[in-house]
């Protein structure tokens, strides 16, 4: 390389360096300015509940209002204040305003201000309205708490909404727990905690086929790898597909591994499109050992492994493994998106299950 190929090198990387900054000042002040469009649109949708409470006929003033406003505000601020969006901004104050549950805390925004209720907001419009059309308000918090902690897009919020994300992690945990999903989001501090049962891969692509084989299942799961890294959730990073080792002259394939920077530990992953056999669990248990005793360092925590299969037989599971197993996990797979109705149905048997059979 002669001296001018060097300079220009250096310049290139200099010159990118302050691309970054610039470009990373205009993503702060788009994020400040739709930060600065919620608290208005909430200030506005209160302005309009208290006008409203102060007409004599509330329906019929209240239509007049948002008619009358919705006129006046186009002819001083341009489109985006039409009837129908003004209802949505009385909509968002009159939910967020009846908000008992206690607020979550992120460092990141402690400057943020605060409404009258000393509610904050951290997400944008669109987010708020997805997340307004949720009753359920644990259910809403809790996806308002993981957009935040995982910087979701809209599309990525819709998906895990649609994929019922609240109710397949509340299915796997205690009552205490379901309500603390709402107050703290996801936390991961077990290794059961990082398990989803079942796991929804409608990404893949996979229904149109008629059959398809484990590998084709493998290779679906790399070709959408960053779909799958974030059905699995926070803190796993992928670390290799058939990975080999060798054992007593003997070589293993692990179909797919994981390493999980909040556990501290290596995630491994057996891939079955069948029933999963006790000779399936068997095995995992021989990769789980293999990478406790020979590849984690003293330091990381005790392997998991998880086989994610079609089907599975609970019973058979149960009898495999120790009672006190904390290691292994049978997940099932979905390769469409789960009946939400059918899971909040389980769900509610599942809690008064916990509750003794008490009405919650």
């Amino acid at each position: 390389m002669d001296k001018n190929e060097l300079t220009f090198s250096i310049n290139e990387d200099f010159f990118q360096s302050i691309s970054n900054i610039l470009e990373e000042a205009r993503k702060n002040a788009k994020t400040a300015v739709n930060l600065s469009m919620v608290y208005a649109y909430y200030e506005i949708g209160r302005k309009i509940v208290e006008e409203e409470q102060n007409g004599e006929n509330r329906a019929a003033y209240g239509k007049q209002l948002l008619k009358e406003l919705s006129k006046f505000l186009t002819q001083k601020h341009g489109k985006g204040y039409s009837a129908e969006n003004l209802k949505l901004m009385r909509r968002f104050y009159m939910v967020y305003s009846r908000d008992q549950i206690g607020e979550t805390v992120f460092t990141q925004f402690e400057n943020l201000p605060a409404v009258s209720t000393g509610r904050k907001f951290f997400l944008s419009w669109s987010h708020y309205l997805k997340l307004m059309r949720i009753d359920n308000i644990e259910e809403r918090h809790f996806y308002e708490i993981e957009a935040v902690k995982n910087d979701w897009s809209l599309s990525e919020l819709k998906r895990q909404c649609n994929s019922a994300l609240y109710e397949r992690l509340a299915l796997s945990t205690d009552k205490e727990k379901v309500y603390r999903l709402a107050l703290e989001g996801q936390k991961i501090e077990t290794s059961k905690d990082a398990v989803k049962d079942p796991y929804v891969l409608e990404f893949l692509g996979l229904p149109e086929l008629p059959e398809y084989s484990e590998s084709e299942l493998e290779s679906r799961i790399i070709d959408h790898l960053q779909q799958f890294l974030l059905e699995l959730g926070t803190g796993f990073a992928f670390i290799g597909r058939q990975v080999r080792f060798t054992f007593d002259e003997e070589h293993f394939m692990v179909d797919l591994v994981f390493y999980n920077r909040l556990l501290r530990c290596f995630v491994l992953f057996d891939l079955k499109i069948g029933e999963l056999k006790h000779q399936d669990i068997g095995q995992m248990q021989m990769y789980v050992h293999y990478y406790d005793r020979k590849v984690k360092l003293p330091e990381e925590n005790s392997t998991i492994g998880i086989l994610l299969c079609r089907e599975k037989n609970n019973a058979v599971v149960e009898m495999t493994l120790p009672e006190d197993n904390s290691q292994i996990f049978a997940s099932k797979y979905e390769t469409v998106l789960p009946s939400k109705d059918a899971l909040r149905e389980l769900l509610e048997e599942h809690l008064s299950d916990e509750d003794g059979g008490r009405d919650l």
